[in-house]
């Protein structure tokens, strides 16, 4: 199974893909763990992302077309936060084709903007291993540590309000074209992402088993 997830920032896509690749034994494939780990190397391509990511914007395409290139393989995968637009959409299409493959699965995580606005606020992460809490949902064991590695939790810079609005600004406009590209090729499952995780995991694996598309 060759899988996309996507949706606005804020929509869980990192917890379900998690979630995804442990249940079907799937390569999990991250542009955003990715690209972050370049940033913490401090590499020439993690200096070039890091004003992007700090001022909520999305790194251009040219500079993720290699990273994605590198990654991704000829097995089953599920890639969580690639592509973003249509341009991107076409590359991974054309990288696809080259190893003589397609995607099977353009699974999108539909939430609000107010949701989106108070877990992002909420969201804590671990500066050394990248695990990620939610100070009420999904709360450490100990306040402020992390519960794998024992690290001090951090606030990223790109989950202050003005900077979570202008990240959803950004996914609105140039995601939202994404819908009709994968509708058109019949592989669209849309999902409400409001819910708990539990719950938007559980609908998630019904309708993969079901083998129904949810088309809008």
């Amino acid at each position: 199974m060759k899988m996309i997830l996507f949706g606005a920032p804020g929509s869980g896509k990192g917890t379900q893909a998690k979630e995804l690749s442990e249940c079907y034994n799937i390569n999990k494939i991250s542009l955003g763990d990715i690209l972050r780990k370049e940033v913490k190397k401090s590499s020439s391509l993690g200096n070039t992302v890091k004003g992007y990511m700090e001022r909520g914007v999305l790194v251009p395409d040219d500079v993720v077309a290699k990273v994605i290139e590198e990654n991704i393989g000829g097995e089953s995968f599920i890639l969580d936060g690639y592509p973003r637009n249509l341009d991107q959409a076409v590359y991974l299409d054309n990288i696809l084709s080259k190893k003589n493959t397609a995607l099977d699965i353009a699974l999108y995580l539909d939430v609000d903007s107010q949701t989106i606005i108070k877990r992002l606020q909420m969201r804590r992460v671990c500066p050394k291993c990248g695990a990620n809490y939610h100070l009420i949902n999904m709360p450490p064991r100990k306040e402020g540590v992390c519960d794998l590695c024992g690290a001090e939790l951090v606030q990223r810079k790109d989950d202050n309000p003005e900077v979570i609005k202008e990240r959803i600004n950004v996914f609105f406009k140039e995601s939202k074209p994404l819908l009709g590209f994968y509708r058109d090729k019949n592989i669209l499952i849309s999902i409400d992402a409001r819910n708990d995780k539990d719950k938007v995991f559980s609908e998630i694996e019904k309708v993969i088993q079901d083998g129904k598309y949810l088309k809008q």
